[in-house]
Formats: structure tokens, sequence, C-alpha cells
């Protein structure tokens, strides 16, 4: 089956986690800077999760460009990403309830790490998928990026235990990992121009 719907629903999903997460952000009480220092652990975690978000659906996007068909794996690994990336809002609105305290910042390593083994699916899935170009496995490779990603949420959710701001610094440095779109697959866009 044709790619478009699939991509076409994730957009959607995507613009509307996007936009649960900035309603999770209340609004301080008071118009002093003292007002504001209430919501800095709320506004740091909505920074990082637009960041991560973002970083998903671009590579989401790129991964999407260089695939010629979906079938019902690929559906299902979609889904299932998407699933952990919904969950992103409601960790925000723990660590904005809680501050950033150990629980709710391992949960969000949890979810992160669950979406990063989402996006690992969807790339075996796509792959797997007959009809496929053999651009996209090239493209793909080892995936070298996605495993280590993976292993420092692993590192990162018990860290949170001991400190949670290691644990944060960890996630923020696999989103600057991730940050410039997958170079793989755009080197494959070219080539296919």
């Amino acid at each position: 089956m044709g790619k478009g719907r699939l991509e076409a629903f994730t957009d959607g999903v995507i613009a509307i986690i996007i936009t649960i997460m900035v309603l999770e952000m209340k609004v301080p009480q008071g118009a002093d800077p003292a007002a504001l220092q209430s919501s800095v652990p709320v506004f740091l975690a909505y920074v990082l999760s637009y960041v991560n978000v973002g970083i998903f659906w671009n590579n989401h996007h790129h991964m999407m460009n260089v695939a010629q068909r979906v079938d019902g794996r690929v559906l299902w690994a979609n889904l299932f990403l998407l699933f952990w990336l919904s969950l992103i809002p409601f960790v925000i609105r723990w660590i904005g309830e809680t501050g950033i305290t150990a629980l709710p910042t391992a949960a969000y390593g949890v979810v992160l790490a669950m979406a990063a083994i989402g996006y690992a699916l969807l790339q075996s899935a796509l792959v797997a998928c007959s009809g496929q170009s053999p651009a996209l496995a090239a493209a793909i490779g080892s995936d070298l990026k996605g495993k280590l990603s993976i292993i420092i949420y692993a590192v990162a959710i018990p860290l949170a235990f001991l400190s949670p701001w290691i644990a944060i610094a960890l996630y923020i440095a696999v989103a600057l990992i991730w940050f410039v779109p997958d170079r793989r697959i755009e080197t494959i866009v070219k080539l296919k121009a």
C-alpha cells in the first residue's frame, strides 16, 4: 500500500502532541521574575520534548521519503512509535508538578527510550516490507546512532535516581546526536534525484 496516509496520520498525531505539550505549561501566578521560577522545570522539559518530538518527526519524514511502500507491520510499528511519543505530555506534566525529581525524570527517559525503540522497529519494518527499494536498507546500515541512543537512555534512566540532572544531560546528549537529520538518508535522497 502507499505511504501517504501513514505520513499524514503521523503528521497529525505529532501536531496534536506538540499542542498538548504547550497546553501543559501553566501560566505563572504573578508578573514578577519570581513567579516564573516555578515554571522553569516544566519549561525546560517542554523545550527538550519539543526538540525530541521534532527530531523524531524530522527523521521519520526523511525515512519515509526514501520508503516506497508500507504494510501492516509498518503501520503497527508506526503506531508503537506514536504511542510512546504521545506519552511525552504526560511526563512533562509530571515533571511540572514535581520538579526535576528522580521518578518523573526516569519515566521521561523510559518514554524517550521506548520511542527510540519504536523508531528502530519502524526502520526494520520498512526495510522488511516487500517491494521496498534497497536504498532504504543501505541508508540505515547498522544504525549506530539509533543503537547508541537506546544505550544512553538505558544508562540515564537508573542514573535519574542518583542525579536527575545527570539523566537530563544524557537526554540532551541524545538530542544533540540526532539534531541534524540522518545524513545517510539525505545522501540516498540526493543520489535518487
